[in-house]
């Protein structure tokens, strides 16, 4: 993509604010029928708080992230076989105060199953809680019935409790980014629905991938480092205004950027996000564990680190021939200081059961605003539309994910064609 020069006021049915997932997708639909959109990114790529670089080799995506194919917003948008994707092993991987244990997904990887009970890793009380917790998510509908509440008050309420509440609350705190329990508890069943649904993994081309995919079709259309400093009424449509001095007119305006940008241009209350600091090493030591996520299942454990994981394991591209990266999670927010990177790498080996004092470091993520919080009762569906007339998507209207924002997009896209209609 190139970058225009700064020129007079130009003119655009449509103008589209931040090309992440959301903004992405709606743009895509609206050229998919015809109309005259632009999209204004402030940064030199398209993606949002989805990017990978790329060092040494190395595919480090920004705030560890990954892609769950069972999304049903993914298929309707992009060609899921073109990603290439890696998937990690089927469950989740538990350090113990003596060794390791795999609680393995049933039905995905039943051979782990008899290794699973021989060495405990779920009680029949266990599988009674879980399931009293748990049953809701595999119904459709089950949102519906209401009665939200806090992941830990429902957690409680099951009687979820010992090793087996360690390892999902930790699991889920690396995905929600937050570990007290505050997020809708509706929420976390959705996400639950998803992984038992569909197995996480990776492109081939790192994260990055995904929003390459959507920009593709929209060409030039997508203008890079337009970072948006005004958008005024003019008319019966609106005037944006970008900091090199651009100007466009259009009929209508998408916000499609993260919860605390869009606040400057919607109003509402601004959110605190929540933070994530991933660090990402290099290694020449193979591993011999299953490519899993890896949590720490211990009582009473601090470290800072959420989850870790060898990724090259899982998947093989993200590493040069012959080498391998693993990447380690902690959460950031207040009274949550930035952990230093030999901490993050101790409690990252511990882990995985590895010494670690090899690993060399390839770079550390931090990022503040990483994911808007999701608190109870659960609304899956904000409206597209702010009483300004401006229009706004993001993961923040919808739930806070991936799929998220991809149906955001989707439905700001219909409610502007029939506007415009």
């Amino acid at each position: 993509m190139s970058v225009p020069e700064a020129t007079a006021v130009t003119e655009a049915e449509v103008v589209v604010v931040g090309a992440g997932l959301a903004g992405l997708r709606c743009a895509s639909m609206l050229a998919d029928a015809g109309r005259d959109v632009q999209v204004w990114e402030a940064d030199d790529d398209v993606g949002g708080r989805i990017r990978t670089d790329v060092v040494d080799g190395f595919r480090c995506d920004r705030g560890f992230q990954v892609l769950n194919p069972a999304y049903p917003e993914l298929g309707r948008c992009v060609d899921v076989a073109a990603l290439r994707l890696q998937a990690f092993g089927a469950g989740v991987g538990v350090r113990r105060e003596r060794g390791d244990v795999v609680l393995a997904h049933p039905l995905r990887s039943p051979s782990r199953v008899p290794a699973m009970l021989a060495r405990r890793a779920v009680a029949p009380r266990d599988v009674v809680a879980l399931t009293r917790w748990a049953h809701g998510a595999l119904r459709p509908g089950h949102l519906k019935r209401g009665g939200d509440t806090s992941l830990v008050a429902a957690l409680d309420r099951s009687g979820v409790s010992g090793e087996l509440r360690r390892v999902i609350d930790r699991f889920l705190s690396g995905v929600v980014l937050e570990d007290s329990g505050t997020t809708s508890n509706a929420f976390a069943l959705l996400l639950v629905r998803t992984f038992a649904l569909g197995v996480p993994a990776l492109p081939a081309g790192g994260m990055a991938a995904l929003p390459r995919q959507l920009a593709a079709p929209l060409g030039e259309r997508v203008v890079p480092h337009r970072r948006v400093v005004e958008i005024t009424r003019a008319g019966s449509g609106w005037q944006v205004r970008a900091e090199d001095g651009s100007r466009v007119n259009a009929r209508e305006v998408v916000v499609a950027t993260d919860a605390p940008q869009a606040a400057q241009w919607v109003g509402g209350t601004p959110v605190t996000m929540h933070g994530v600091v991933t660090d990402w090493w290099a290694t020449d030591e193979p591993w011999h564990g299953p490519p899993m996520l890896w949590v720490d299942g211990r009582p009473g454990a601090t470290g800072p680190v959420v989850n870790t994981a060898v990724i090259s394991a899982a998947a093989p591209s993200y590493a040069p021939a012959g080498r391998h990266l693993v990447a380690a999670s902690a959460l950031l927010g207040p009274g949550r200081p930035e952990p230093t990177e030999e901490q993050m790498r101790a409690h990252a080996a511990t882990i995985l059961g590895v010494a670690g004092t090899q690993w060399q470091p390839v770079i550390r993520h931090v990022v503040p605003d990483a994911l808007p919080p999701q608190p109870p009762p659960l609304v899956v569906r904000k409206p597209v539309r702010d009483p300004s007339g401006l229009w706004v998507c993001g993961d923040h209207r919808d739930t806070a994910s991936i799929q998220g924002a991809l149906v955001s997009g989707r439905r700001a896209a219909e409610a502007v064609l029939r506007a415009l209609a």
